[in-house]
């Protein structure tokens, strides 16, 4: 596919850029179809993609015009539950052989009247596996919900102070609560002051929807690229979804492992590049990010986000880490000087 326009006004072009066209709902009838995708169609028989093992993949559709649009996702057990950027969510339960079954459709509780997609821009989600509780990121007002564990009723909510200035498009697009309680909030444009190329990170000592004072750190992505997700190893490190769009290659992706514990304020961590998703295997606009375990082996799902645009997919991938053993902590640069 060739563009002649450039890519700002490409991007003004798509139909979901803006956020103010009315929020489309999904309806009373769900209804999903799971296709399965090879990792590398021109080359059926690979499997490995740096330090992940293509495990299988599903390109999900539904004649429902809502269906898509996946920012963020839970997999615990046998349950999926993939959230949109529009407040729309999809359930359902899949086992080894990646046949979803029992598929539901509900909507997202809260914020705004949900009138416009603007009211329901749901970029991250975590939870507590505990109490169940889930909370999600929201773009455009910069806030962070508390909800019951089904996600039908929200709890509790707030606009913390440390996102205010965050831009409308680069809000809580990562967030994920550690086992330690702690959370980690990435904005998906915001920089520190004497870091343009990195993204502001706010750690919570607990729940930021009882008004914890987060502290800031920095987390430096892939050149050209922006954080869209991420999620808890076993051992405490994390893996960072990483997103570019450019003319050539439309949208590729890098997955990170990145290492925050002990990092203190103020402080900026760099990744070790683990895959990257480019020509010639799939790649679209990955935003959603879940890590899981079956037996001793770490599992991680990766979904997209398809814009509504009929050159993209709903792709569900599933791979198994395989973490290379001098996969350890690139070196961060010193606190840059106002960044605390």
């Amino acid at each position: 596919m060739r563009f002649a326009l450039p890519l700002s006004t490409f991007l003004m072009l798509s139909v979901t850029a803006s956020g103010i066209e009315p929020r489309a709902v999904l309806g009373d009838r769900p209804e999903m179809a799971a296709t399965p995708v090879r990792l590398d169609s021109a080359d059926p028989a690979r499997t490995k993609l740096g330090a992940l093992t293509y495990l299988g993949g599903l390109a999900l559709t539904s004649s429902d015009p809502a269906f898509g649009g996946f920012s963020a996702m839970r997999v615990v057990d046998d349950r999926f539950t993939l959230l949109s950027d529009g407040g729309n969510l999809v359930a359902f339960r899949m086992g080894a052989d990646l046949h979803p079954r029992e598929v539901r459709f509900a909507d997202l509780p809260g914020p705004g009247t949900g009138a416009i997609k603007r009211h329901r821009d749901s970029e991250s989600m975590t939870w507590d596996p505990a109490s169940g509780r889930v909370w999600v990121g929201f773009e455009n007002r910069n806030a962070i919900w508390r909800y019951d564990p089904g996600l039908t009723r929200a709890e509790r909510h707030i606009r913390p102070a440390a996102m205010a200035d965050w831009s409308i498009a680069g809000g809580a697009e990562a967030m994920v609560r550690l086992r330690g309680g702690q959370f980690l909030v990435i904005s998906e444009t915001a920089r520190p002051k004497g870091m343009p190329g990195a993204r502001i990170v706010l750690r919570f000592a607990g729940d930021p929807a009882e008004g914890v004072r987060p502290e800031r750190l920095a987390y430096v992505p892939p050149t050209n690229y922006d954080p869209t997700d991420m999620a808890e190893l076993p051992d405490g490190r994390l893996l960072v979804l990483n997103r570019r769009l450019s003319l050539s290659g439309l949208f590729t992706a890098k997955l990170v492992l990145v290492d925050l514990r002990g990092l203190r304020a103020g402080a900026a961590a760099r990744g070790v590049e683990l895959a990257s998703f480019e020509r010639p295997v799939q790649h679209d606009n990955f935003e959603a990010l879940a890590v899981t375990r079956e037996g001793a082996d770490t599992i991680v799902w990766i979904a997209s986000d398809d814009n509504g645009e009929f050159w993209e997919q709903s792709l569900l991938l599933k791979f198994r880490l395989e973490l290379p053993l001098d996969a350890g902590q690139a070196k961060s640069p010193p606190p840059a000087k106002g960044t605390g």
